[in-house]
């Protein structure tokens, strides 16, 4: 408001700063003796000095933002200018990032040897298994060799059930796969008779298997 009322003020005085007008480096100045030499070449040269101050923009407005464009008073605002600053992406892992990773790793490869130690014992087992029964002169203790196989088969599953390599019920399931085949085993060569309903089930819950 007050810049404003500034401004209002020097239109009121446009008078006495049309004395002395600057364009483009072109100065012309009116002495009073000119003034009164005649007083229609001093109307003269007063209408063309207004003609040019209509398209002039004085210090004093130019510094407080304001400006005269055809005689209508118009507020030029400063522009502002922006200033990007872009910041790289870190490329460097934290720390506790990096040690997660280890951890991480490290907890896959034990428990993939693990899961590689349960399923190398029941290969073992299952593969001797096949061999006596197929067997035609199998003997009864022969089947020592195969239950010392199913329990170290038994505790690589523990093992891996125990640190979680393994869950609960998967071990089970193994556990189970390795006792019905020895059983069908000694069902084979007459080890073992239960009872026919229960033989039926188990012959074919091991064929399905």
């Amino acid at each position: 408001m007050a810049t404003i009322v500034q401004c209002l003020s020097s239109c009121a005085a446009l008078d006495s700063k049309f004395k002395v007008l600057s364009l483009k480096g072109i100065s012309s100045s009116f002495s009073s003796a000119s003034a009164s030499s005649s007083s229609s070449s001093f109307s003269t040269r007063r209408g063309s000095s207004a003609t040019l101050g209509s398209s002039l923009s004085y210090s004093q407005s130019v510094s407080q933002c304001i400006a005269f464009s055809s005689g209508n008073l118009r507020v030029q605002k400063p522009m502002r200018q922006l200033i990007v600053c872009e910041a790289a992406a870190p490329t460097k892992k934290a720390d506790s990032a990096a040690k997660r990773a280890r951890q991480a790793e490290k907890r896959r490869l034990y428990n993939k040897s693990k899961k590689s130690e349960a399923r190398t014992r029941m290969k073992k087992v299952l593969e001797a298994l096949e061999g006596l029964k197929k067997k035609a002169d199998a003997q009864p203790d022969e089947i020592v060799t195969v239950e010392k196989l199913i329990g170290e088969a038994y505790s690589a599953i523990d093992k891996a059930v125990k640190v979680r390599a393994l869950h609960k019920n998967t071990g089970a399931r193994r556990k189970s796969r390795l006792a019905r085949r020895k059983k069908a085993v000694e069902i084979h060569h007459g080890w073992y008779v239960p009872d026919t309903a229960v033989a039926a089930a188990a012959e074919a819950v091991t064929m399905a298997a």
